[in-house]
């Protein structure tokens, strides 16, 4: 088990789950969190992944409660809520983890695609938040961190103009979520992954840049360039983003809000 940096806090978790076997970002973020002393809600639309992270934690000694949520419709997000509440009776921390990309281009992306990249990647922050928010003013704190992405910040090299635009606006989201709500002792910050080797990577950016940039890209040639960018000479993963989600989480960030931490190897600072 870890240091108890969570202790006596409980914590939801989006996206949860993994899209594929391994290691996703909200799977780690979610062990994790156990592991330092939360109770977890675990939430993911595919509950069956979502039981498979709940029965690492419990075979730790943690507790989960798992929730099927569709984080895009708001019935659904409150009845995570309700379920969290039900379980554990208070929300400390919030961690909407949910996130997918669709290859395209403005020109290329379809007005059905946009919407859905809008509704997963954006609206779902928008309704977690709309849901959990009220719950966090009663209890006069608690801590929520949105997963973007440093493409929000760059061009990466990939065409998915619904993915990097989304996130752009998750930040935005946050840094007023932050301002408005810091109050009742609500903090908002963001963390911004870079380069990382996670299920959903594998499953899809090769995909996609086969598809709007690079065709003969495989995933081998892929970490292969991305590592000789990163100057730190390595791909992140999971615990990484893992990682710096606890510490946004801990009261060791009681005083940090409205921030975009970047989690990426320097690799930004390099990019062209």
């Amino acid at each position: 088990m870890g240091k108890d940096r969570l202790k006596d806090k409980v914590a939801i978790v989006t996206g949860a789950g993994s899209i594929a076997p391994g290691w996703s970002n909200g799977r780690a973020t979610a062990v994790l969190f156990a592991r330092e002393g939360a109770k977890v809600l675990a939430a993911d639309i595919n509950p069956q992944s979502a039981e498979e992270t709940a029965e690492i934690i419990r075979s730790e000694g943690g507790e989960c409660t798992v929730c099927e949520t569709d984080v895009t419709k708001s019935t659904a997000v409150a009845r995570m809520v309700s379920t969290c509440l039900d379980a554990y009776g208070r929300i400390d921390i919030l961690h909407n983890n949910v996130g997918i990309l669709i290859p395209g281009g403005a020109a290329e992306t379809s007005e059905e695609d946009w919407d859905f990249v809008y509704n997963v990647n954006l609206k779902s922050i928008f309704l977690t938040c709309k849901h959990v928010i009220p719950q966090m003013k009663k209890q006069k704190g608690g801590a929520i961190i949105n997963v973007s992405s440093i493409a929000s910040r760059r061009y990466l090299g990939v065409n998915y103009i619904s993915y990097p635009t989304t996130k752009a606006a998750i930040n935005q989201f946050t840094r007023m979520t932050a301002v408005q709500y810091g109050p009742w002792g609500i903090r908002c910050n963001a963390i911004l992954p870079g380069f990382v080797r996670t299920p959903m990577v594998e499953k899809t950016i090769v995909s996609a840049m086969q598809k709007s940039t690079n065709p003969d890209v495989t995933l081998e040639s892929y970490y292969a360039k991305r590592e000789a960018q990163i100057p730190l000479r390595r791909m992140g993963d999971a615990w990484d983003v893992a990682k710096a989600a606890l510490f946004l989480a801990s009261d060791e960030s009681l005083y940090i809000t409205g921030i975009e931490l970047v989690v990426d190897g320097g690799v930004e600072l390099v990019l062209e």
